[in-house]
């Protein structure tokens, strides 16, 4: 498990108590934490410290023949982990990407040949070191996996088979990217989240942004799930329940921006809409905008909710 925050180390604690062998490489103060007092996982069922192996670096995991790496990593930081996985695990080694937008699969496609997408519908949380939550029970959340660009083979049902053991819902996808593509929509939302706070997300602002997103998609002859599609692949498995002690915070972009990162995802998400718009001249001043702001809130050290939704449409 290549990055062990929210999603990574959820997914890597859950298939660690279903018994699989489990190694998860994280960095910094997190690696430090889960080195010496393990892994803390939070649900609203358990708190429990979990001992799973961890490394700071590929280069030091003894790789194995039949290993398959899941990086859940931010896509900022994806080619430098396909680097270092490149330099030191086996070229033949699957690669599933646990990862919100669409430039992942691209990324590790140019080095390595079994390159899977993944969709994850997950509701969790990383916002200390050492410490994930994970807020859906008793089903922890929704991650279907198909190869990129398009099919299943063994590689993906192996590990749909994993997830499902691990209180994960799993289905093999075989056009997992329009999938991800319509992920990608809703994720549209996601700084806006972290610009303009919790009571934002269904407002014009982003409404206008994912209009921007399936107009560009569509010009570009990409072809994305329906809401209706999305909306019966979630049935009522998300169920979420309280942590005690802690209170839901927001999505991955939000989390970001609480534990004060020096990086976000937004240009490969709001950012990916305004490429497809320039290179199919499609117009995206919803998506450039919010853009631009994420990058100066990110520079000035802002906190989650400073602006309001009505603040950003005020600039358009």
């Amino acid at each position: 498990m290549f990055g062990a925050g929210a999603i990574g180390g959820v997914v890597g604690a859950r298939l660690y108590q279903a018994g699989y062998e489990v190694i998860l490489i994280a960095r910094g103060a997190h690696y430090e934490a889960i080195a010496v007092d393990g892994l803390r996982l939070e649900t609203p069922e358990e708190s429990v410290t979990l001992e799973i192996p961890v490394f700071e670096d590929a280069a030091a995991v003894p790789w194995r023949e039949f290993d398959v790496v899941l990086l859940a990593m931010k896509t900022q930081d994806t080619a430098g982990a396909l680097g270092a996985l490149a330099a030191a695990a086996p070229p033949y080694v699957p690669i599933v990407c646990l990862q919100n937008g669409v430039e992942n699969e691209r990324l590790a496609l140019r080095t390595f040949g079994r390159v899977y997408g993944a969709i994850v519908m997950c509701p969790t949380a990383h916002l200390e070191p050492g410490v994930v939550q994970a807020y859906s029970t008793p089903v922890t959340g929704a991650i279907d996996v198909g190869r990129c660009p398009q099919g299943v083979d063994s590689w993906s049902e192996e590990v749909t088979s994993s997830l499902a053991a691990s209180r994960f819902s799993s289905l093999p996808r075989p056009r997992i990217m329009r999938w991800k593509y319509a992920k990608l929509l809703m994720n549209l939302g996601n700084v806006v989240e972290a610009l303009c706070g919790h009571d934002s997300g269904n407002g014009e602002l982003v409404s206008r942004a994912r209009e921007e997103g399936r107009t560009c998609l569509l010009a570009a002859g990409i072809d994305f799930a329906s809401d209706e599609e999305d909306a019966e692949r979630r049935g009522d498995l998300l169920r979420l329940g309280e942590i005690a002690g802690r209170e839901r915070g927001g999505g991955s972009t939000w989390q970001s921006f609480t534990r004060g990162t020096q990086s976000i995802e937004t240009d490969y998400l709001n950012g990916e809409i305004v490429l497809r718009g320039r290179l199919h001249g499609v117009p995206t001043p919803v998506n450039e905008l919010l853009c631009a702001l994420a990058r100066d809130a990110l520079s000035r050290g802002a906190r989650p909710g400073e602006m309001s939704p009505q603040d950003v449409l005020a600039r358009l």
